[in-house]
């Protein structure tokens, strides 16, 4: 029997019509499609059906199956053997893969088609390490090979970039509330790496704020992309609900990645940022929690975003037009000696 600890976690995300769960305690285990785990422990390789039978009986609800000790070759074979056995339980496991990820780094092609149809998230890139070098590796990754990667997540079947270090030592404040912004544009999976009997009330406040959260876990399931890189400036868009006659409502992040140290401003206009509905969009600040009202698509937002921080805005498409447009108006003037601001014009958004 292959398996190597079992763990309880919060956070998760479904599969079918229920695509989401939020704060409820579940069970895990981690094991490898292989002779042994990552950490020496027996791999499954062998016992395929004894292992899912197993897990079910100990009313686990997440397996993680990684691929150290495994060919790449091999995984085509089986990880799809393995889920096939998990789903033969009738116990509802969510089945987290590894599988691209050796595939890639053995310079294979990954076949999503059938990743798709075994795992309910799987991993792409390396895993994350408690630094925010890391963490911008991800970002990094998952921009430039967004025309790939996209495509392949929807409702039960997720691209995982991995954990939220949140709360530990390697992110300051600003980099956290990036890294939780950018996983709910990327409609990542929700997992926390971090004692919650110690962590500190503000990097709490960012792991539970439910604006994010819903973001994360909206229904339609498509995954967000990068629509912008221009001398450290990173903007990034997801479509989201509700929708209105084919218009989609946004979540847009603004990421500051310079390396100056001080607070950049983005100007934009909605429609320049891909949002055209002409009844108009009401946009919301997500950490600080303002409402700027009724915007039209015209209509120019400024931005404040601090060095390695991120500035993430809701736009719902409203309904019926209110001609009593309110314009963005700026309301905090951070510390910014060399008043920078990044002008976006005919990016073809």
């Amino acid at each position: 029997m292959g398996w190597q600890e079992r763990h309880q976690w919060v956070g998760w995300r479904g599969s079918g019509s229920d695509a989401t769960q939020i704060a409820k305690m579940t069970l895990t285990t981690a094991s490898d499609f292989g002779n042994y785990t990552c950490a020496g422990y027996p791999g499954v390789i062998g016992n395929l059906q004894q292992d899912a039978e197993t897990f079910a009986s100990w009313d686990v609800d997440y397996v993680k199956l990684d691929g150290c000790y495994a060919h790449p070759s091999e995984m085509d074979r089986g990880y799809p053997e393995f889920g096939f056995y998990l789903n033969r339980t009738g116990r509802g496991m969510i089945c987290s893969c590894s599988w691209p990820v050796y595939q890639i780094y053995a310079g294979m092609a990954p076949n999503f088609t059938s990743i798709i149809q075994s795992c309910n998230m799987w991993r792409n890139f390396d895993d994350i390490q408690d630094s925010w070098v890391s963490v911008e590796s991800i970002i990094d990754y998952y921009g430039n090979n967004q025309d790939v990667i996209v495509p392949n997540a929807g409702p039960g079947h997720w691209n995982d970039p991995d954990m939220l270090i949140i709360g530990n030592f390697g992110l300051s404040y600003e980099q956290s509330k990036t890294q939780m912004a950018i996983w709910a544009i990327l409609a990542a999976p929700l997992l926390m790496s971090v004692d919650l009997r110690t962590i500190r009330p503000e990097y709490k406040a960012i792991l539970q704020n439910k604006k994010i959260i819903s973001v994360d876990q909206d229904p339609l399931g498509i995954q967000g992309r990068r629509i912008y890189k221009h001398k450290g400036i990173e903007i990034w868009s997801r479509p989201i609900t509700p929708l209105y006659q084919n218009y989609f409502s946004y979540a847009i992040a603004f990421v500051n990645r310079r390396t100056d140290g001080t607070p950049s401003d983005v100007a934009v206009t909605l429609k320049e940022l891909g949002l055209s509905s002409p009844t108009g969009y009401r946009v919301e600040d997500l950490y600080e929690d303002v409402d700027y009202g009724v915007l039209s698509p015209q209509t120019k937002i400024k931005v404040k975003v601090n060095p390695s921080g991120v500035v993430i805005l809701r736009a719902d498409v409203q309904v019926d037009f209110d001609r009593r447009v309110s314009y963005y108006t700026t309301q905090r003037t951070p510390y910014n000696p060399l008043n920078q601001v990044f002008r976006i014009r005919n990016n073809g958004f």
